[in-house]
């Protein structure tokens, strides 16, 4: 089978473009959103001799510097490749169904996730089934099937998650796939040894109430016992190698960026002393490391990108961020004082080869 492209968009940055660097302005804005002001204070030397920054304020301060070195906002990177998986069905009850995938070393080391695809074969129903369940029309003739992830809990608890929903007719049959991407990424946020994947399968009425049609009565999935193995369910894993695909990492800082640089981390410091709005506003940092991400990322052969138009060229973006603890003076009733703030995605940690198309992962809840 050919591999599968797709991509993943990525956080919203405070950055003018995918690899832009941070300009004093996109800082000041942040600043200014953070502390809700429409527009910098302008503060006197003199209000700034007799301010003292308390040890607790300090001590805020330091405690978020060190904290935003562990903390991450993490955004996808890019992937291809491809593996399936065979999965079989443990019955609960007429109509849901729990799949159980075993997922250890399916997923190839160095590589990032781009979709992971459910198929599950609808059989046909009996044209004497279909009699007994009298005339459906095309509208009343549909059910909806719904997969949720299960996971089990330490105490034995049990927590479902919604990752796809769709119609499907009782008239059709054949293969009906379900983007189980989020389940799969679930999976890889829980801790060593993981269970396997759970993947839960409900078929329900398109409509709730008396009156709804019984066609969910009618749809049925080809299980584990398919003849010569035809039509059990599957998973199907599309992955890109980030050996040929992904970023270096930290440029290196001896050779010059050119056109045929790999996408990589470069050193950019912002100097928050030598910008005009900061002066007497801003106590702490004097300035710090931002960080940029430069360089060109390799493209999809030409015709994968022709299978699909809807891809935008792959990019080098900022995919993890930290962010940038502050002091900074407010003056409030004739007097100044310091306060500890924190803006959001302000530091490039990782820089990745990506571009838009699909929702960023939720992380897991406990």
């Amino acid at each position: 089978m050919r591999p599968l492209w797709l991509c993943w968009a990525l956080w919203v940055l405070p950055l003018a473009g995918p690899g832009s660097a941070l300009t004093g302005e996109q800082l000041l804005g942040s600043l200014l959103q953070q502390l809700q002001l429409s527009e910098a204070p302008v503060l006197d030397r003199a209000d700034m001799e007799e301010l003292v920054i308390p040890a607790h304020v300090r001590a805020q301060y330091v405690t978020l510097l060190q904290r935003s070195h562990g903390d991450r906002s993490r955004g996808k990177r890019f992937s291809q490749s491809f593996q399936e998986v065979a999965g079989r069905f443990l019955a609960l009850e007429a109509s849901t169904h729990l799949l159980v995938f075993g997922m250890e070393q399916r997923l190839p080391p160095n590589s990032e996730l781009v979709q992971a695809v459910l198929r599950l074969f609808q059989e046909p129903v009996p044209k004497a089934t279909l009699h007994r369940h009298g005339r459906l029309s095309p509208r009343s003739a549909r059910a909806r099937v719904t997969v949720e992830w299960l996971r089990v809990r330490d105490d034995g608890s049990n927590r479902t998650s919604l990752i796809d929903s769709r119609l499907v007719s009782v008239h059709e049959s054949g293969w009906k796939v379900f983007d189980v991407t989020e389940a799969v990424n679930f999976w890889q946020q829980l801790s060593r040894p993981r269970q396997p994947l759970l993947l839960q399968v409900s078929v329900q009425r398109e409509h709730p109430g008396p009156l709804a049609s019984g066609a969910h009565e009618l749809v049925r999935f080809a299980s584990q016992g398919a003849p010569a193995g035809l039509g059990e369910p599957q998973l199907e894993l599309h992955t890109l190698d980030l050996g040929d695909y992904g970023a270096q990492g930290d440029c290196d800082p001896e050779a010059p960026v050119t056109e045929g640089t790999r996408c990589c981390r470069q050193e950019m410091y912002i100097d928050l002393q030598g910008m005009k709005w900061a002066d007497n506003w801003v106590l702490e940092p004097p300035g710090f490391l931002a960080y940029e991400c430069v360089g060109t990322c390799q493209q999809p052969p030409e015709a994968l990108a022709f299978k699909w138009p809807f891809l935008g060229p792959r990019q080098c973006i900022a995919s993890e961020t930290a962010s940038l603890p502050m002091i900074v003076s407010i003056k409030e009733g004739g007097r100044t004082r310091p306060q500890v703030v924190s803006l959001p995605n302000m530091r490039v940690q990782k820089c990745s080869c990506a571009s838009d198309g699909a929702l960023v992962p939720r992380g897991l809840q406990p």
